[in-house]
């Protein structure tokens, strides 16, 4: 993983119900299975400094995600390079994708038109589904690539 500008997916797994603040976003039910968050990293350090920083849990949080982190363990980061910003678009093809919901409205949306970023599924996504959704959506997207939790440890 490079510290390149791009767009990423945190797939999250919880395994016990909970309820966790997000901020002023409000309270989140956590129910077990799999959390998507999608995200972009077009500043300095780019993708790798954003994903360093979703790896571990934030003692004073930022984003919305670094509240649900202390609920959800992160498996896999799927991530591309590019300079435009296409987490909009990334998450219009998650909230379309078979099982997903939204469980919490406004979820790492509050700077777009979004209805979140943020989607749940009950069992976890499919990466090469997602990325024939998006070479659908966006012929000339870049290659998504694949990251364990294990190989971010290595990697940030």
């Amino acid at each position: 993983m490079d510290a390149q500008p791009g767009s990423y997916a945190l797939l999250l797994q919880a395994d016990q119900p909970r309820i966790v603040r997000i901020g002023r976003l409000g309270p989140l039910v956590v129910e077990p299975g799999c959390y998507v968050y999608v995200g972009s990293a077009l500043g300095p350090g780019g993708v790798r400094a954003r994903v360093g920083h979703h790896s571990r849990l934030a003692a004073r949080p930022h984003w919305h995600v670094d509240y649900l982190r202390r609920a959800a363990a992160l498996r896999h980061v799927w991530y591309s390079y590019d300079s435009v910003r296409r987490e909009h678009a990334w998450a219009d093809i998650f909230a379309h994708m078979r099982g997903a919901s939204i469980p919490l409205p406004g979820f790492g949306a509050s700077d777009c038109a979004c209805l979140a970023h943020l989607y749940f599924f009950p069992r976890q996504p499919r990466l090469d589904t997602f990325r024939r959704r998006l070479q659908t959506a966006l012929p000339n997207h870049g290659r998504v690539d694949r990251v364990s939790a294990k190989g971010i440890a290595r990697l940030v």
